[in-house]
């Protein structure tokens, strides 16, 4: 595979994942992939490499912008202190155990 190809391929991956993390899987919002398969697919045989690089430039900014507009709304959420906290903090612990393989223990609510 030429080094182009290497790229298209990391940038495809990457704006997938991306879509997968920030958007979701669910299948009522499975138009984004679909949608982002069929143009990598379309553009798969061009030869203008121009056209190229100007959708892999597009790609690369989608995904940019994703993981931003998301992580805007991570840090509006955590500086809000007029919301219940106690989820959130939760959530963030539930994370760190997870990142070392332990999960919490669930608490008994009556």
């Amino acid at each position: 595979m030429s080094s182009k190809g290497v790229q298209v391929a990391r940038v495809y991956r990457d704006l997938l994942k991306s879509v997968a993390k920030n958007i979701g899987k669910e299948d009522h919002k499975a138009h984004f992939t679909d949608f982002i398969k069929q143009e990598f697919r379309k553009n798969a045989n061009s030869k203008d490499l121009d056209l190229i690089r100007q959708k892999m430039k597009l790609a690369r900014d989608y995904t940019f912008l994703l993981s931003s507009v998301h992580h805007h709304m991570e840090l509006l959420f955590s500086y809000n202190i007029a919301i219940d906290r106690a989820e959130e903090m939760k959530r963030v612990i539930g994370k760190s155990a997870a990142s070392v393989g332990l999960r919490l223990p669930d608490v008994y609510q009556p």
